[in-house]
């Protein structure tokens, strides 16, 4: 009976919209009254991914919710080749990478911004708005006067090209898929389109205009809607009390927010005619049985699992009867979902005592929804409907909870611990390139070139490496993986130290890039097969102990000096080095395509760098470059003569397994003495063996020449001269 008064009011009123408010308003009486079969409203489905089908409905997304879309428009593959290596007589490498551009739509309503976005259940944006993949994103809001994309109009017939008005979409341009498997892959879409709390008024915006629906929906953190607003009604009733009241000039949803405190209601108007009800007491009060399935659990989109469905529980002591799960296809926290199926259980256990009253007073504001207080029945009571009648207004209420019990919270609800992709800030590069001594493997007649790149963010995806010869033209070299390299600061200075002894009276202090990045200990063993080396400014040196000091910031201890022949560097060492540890992870370089032009840079250009990082290469020349003699010896021999002798030292025989003297690893032995200054020597001397014999005249003319003068020698290599060692002054 209620359902079609309540029907034709709000046709009457709002035509098919209030039609259907006026409908639920209705039903909600029957089924305190007479009792109705449980109605299940759409039920929540797991979150979809983006599909691309003709007549699929485009939902209106209010607050803040995950939605998946629908590819309107989108470009072929677009293939990239990628050639590497292929330098001095080595296999070249060619592989391929894809690309494509699409528009997806998103929301039939204008939307503010968006959040993140998961492709394939990972990050494709994070929260900071940043892409962990190549390619760049736009959003266009759905308003109607937004201009048409300019990669699909550039890409589509001249006046071909729609605007998508009033559709909110964002567009993917040159989205790279190698991470995809080479395909687009499915999407789901932090849609953010209203701020603070969500009214209850935004949802008939649009609709209809004579309606009061200015209603805050606490705890509601977004709502998708498929459908007409009285599915949306349906959906929200259950857990937001959704009283409607049609009597006046315009549909009152919820009339109970007018209200400052509950109306007074007259005593009871006796009536004794037949049919009437309440015989000489002017009303009857009844208490209905348990709920066949009372409210027990509440379904709903949690934001602390991404929106991934989550379930809460009513607290307490389960009601009689089988508990029904209410499905609400919108967003909230566990904590407001806890508290919204509370507040449900509460109100339907109280909603079972109900009260007809019969009033001879007429007031138009105890209309239906209105909270009335009714003599001897204490509580609040709230107006279902009412008919008038010649005996008097008869009413039907409905107990409401009290007030008290209303504002209680119950205990918090808990989200779980879900296993959630991790949001990693992307940040920009940090690069050293750089040249090492020859390791002793392969044939070492090529320069050992290396780039270390890293960042300060754990989310750092890898750069792509170039080469600038000097002219600005970057040449690709490759790509440096997404292993971060251990980089950092030096922020003292390393002191002169012997690199023939365990340097235990010197410390470094290094800032690490990243407080992530770690450093640890190592024995003397481990130091012996080549633990924890590490370069610092051209010097190579290998650490025993790491001290953290917190922030990122070890104190190095424990040090050898000066190894694989860098002792040169030694005592070159200046303020704010770069470090970095030589793990394995910097990448080699092919010196072929590098070149050997001395004021080339090597570039690095990641997702997050608006211009590349570059290098120069530290110890340019090192792996080629003889080791420097050691030990020199001086001797006077018969007649005031002097004898010179030094040993000699081979590049990359660093190990000594047999006993035997290592191979040179040069075409031949060679030297040459200079006396004079290092690098522009008075006079000089070449020598196959090391040890040079100077007779006593040359003696005395060195000497007028160049009184107290120095000897300096140098090994001759195939491919450079090795540092100058003293060999001895002239007196």
């Amino acid at each position: 009976m209620a359902t079609l008064l309540f029907t034709a009011l709000g046709t009457l009123l709002g035509g098919p919209l209030g039609g259907a408010l006026g409908a639920l308003a209705g039903r909600q009486v029957d089924a305190l009254i007479v009792g109705s079969p449980t109605r299940e409203g759409p039920r929540l489905k797991e979150l979809a991914v983006t599909t691309s089908s003709y007549g699929a409905p485009m939902a209106r997304h209010y607050g803040r919710m995950r939605a998946p879309g629908s590819i309107i428009w989108a470009t072929d593959l677009v293939e990239h080749r990628h050639k590497e290596g292929g330098g001095k007589g080595k296999p070249s490498t060619v592989t391929y990478s894809y690309t494509v551009s699409f528009a997806v739509a998103l929301s039939s309503r204008p939307v503010l911004s968006l959040g993140r976005v998961w492709a394939d259940g990972n990050l494709l944006r994070g929260a900071a708005g940043d892409l962990k993949v190549g390619g760049a994103l736009r959003l266009h809001s759905g308003h109607g006067d937004q201009p048409p994309d300019p990669l699909i109009q550039a890409a589509e017939a001249a006046g071909q090209c729609p605007a998508f008005r009033g559709l909110a979409y964002a567009v993917f341009e040159d989205l790279q898929l190698e991470e995809f498997g080479n395909r687009i892959p499915a999407l789901t879409f932090e849609v953010i389109a209203d701020e603070g709390t969500l009214n209850l008024a935004a949802l008939f915006a649009d609709a209809l205009d004579e309606v009061d629906a200015d209603l805050p929906l606490p705890g509601l953190v977004g709502l998708s809607c498929e459908g007409p607003p009285g599915e949306v009604l349906a959906q929200l009733d259950p857990v937001y009390p959704l009283g409607c009241d049609a009597a006046a000039n315009a549909l009152t949803i919820a009339p109970e927010r007018l209200q400052d405190a509950a109306i007074p209601l007259a005593e009871a108007a006796v009536a004794t005619g037949e049919g009437d009800f309440g015989a000489g007491a002017g009303f009857t009060r009844r208490r209905a049985g348990p709920a066949a399935s009372p409210p027990g659990a509440l379904r709903y989109y949690d934001i602390d699992r991404d929106f991934q469905p989550g379930l809460q529980r009513a607290p307490g002591r389960p009601a009689p009867g089988e508990p029904r799960v209410i499905e609400l296809p919108a967003a909230l926290a566990a904590a407001d979902a806890r508290r919204l199926i509370a507040a449900a259980r509460t109100r339907s256990a109280l909603g079972r005592d109900s009260l007809s009253w019969r009033t001879s007073q007429l007031d138009p504001a105890v209309a239906p929804g209105a909270v009335v207080s009714v003599p001897g029945h204490p509580g609040r009571w709230r107006v279902e409907d009412w008919e008038w009648r010649a005996q008097g207004v008869e009413l039907t209420l409905t107990r409401l909870p009290p007030s008290a019990l209303a504002a209680a919270e119950p205990p918090g609800g808990d989200p779980g611990r879900p296993n959630l992709p991790a949001d990693a800030l992307l940040a920009p590069t940090a690069l050293a390139a750089f040249e090492l001594p020859w390791d002793g493997t392969g044939a070492g007649d090529s320069p050992a070139l290396f780039a270390a790149a890293s960042s300060s963010g754990a989310g750092w995806k890898g750069a792509a490496l170039y080469v600038d010869h000097g002219d600005g033209q970057l040449a690709p070299l490759g790509a440096t993986g997404r292993t971060r390299a251990v980089l950092g600061t030096a922020l003292t200075v390393l002191p002169p130290a012997s690199p023939l002894l365990a340097d235990r009276g010197s410390a470094l202090t290094v800032a690490l890039l990243a407080p992530n990045l770690m450093l640890i200990d190592a024995t003397a063993r481990q130091l012996a097969q080549g633990a924890n080396r590490a370069l610092v400014g051209e010097e190579v040196i290998q650490f025993g102990r790491a001290v953290p000091l917190g922030g990122g910031v070890w104190r190095l201890d424990q040090l050898l000096r000066g190894r694989g022949g860098t002792e040169g560097a030694i005592a070159a060492h200046g303020p704010d080095e770069a470090f970095v540890l030589l793990d394995g992870t910097p990448v080699a370089l092919d010196p072929a395509l590098v070149g050997t032009a001395p004021e080339a840079r090597i570039a690095a250009l990641g997702l997050a760098d608006d211009v590349p990082a570059a290098s120069t290469i530290a110890g340019r020349g090192v792996t080629l470059r003889p080791l420097c003699p050691v030990h020199p010896r001086r001797a006077e021999t018969a007649g005031g003569g002097l004898a010179l002798a030094w040993t000699r030292r081979a590049r990359g025989a660093w190990l000594w397994p047999d006993g035997v003297d290592a191979p040179l690893n040069e075409q031949g032995e060679a030297y040459e003495v200079g006396y004079g200054p290092a690098e522009a020597p008075l006079a000089r001397w070449t020598t196959a063996v090391p040890r040079l014999d100077l007779a006593p005249a040359t003696l005395a003319d060195l000497a007028a020449a160049l009184p107290g003068g120095s000897f300096h020698v140098r090994q001759i290599g195939s491919h450079a001269r090795s540092e100058p060692l003293l060999l001895a002054h002239l007196a």
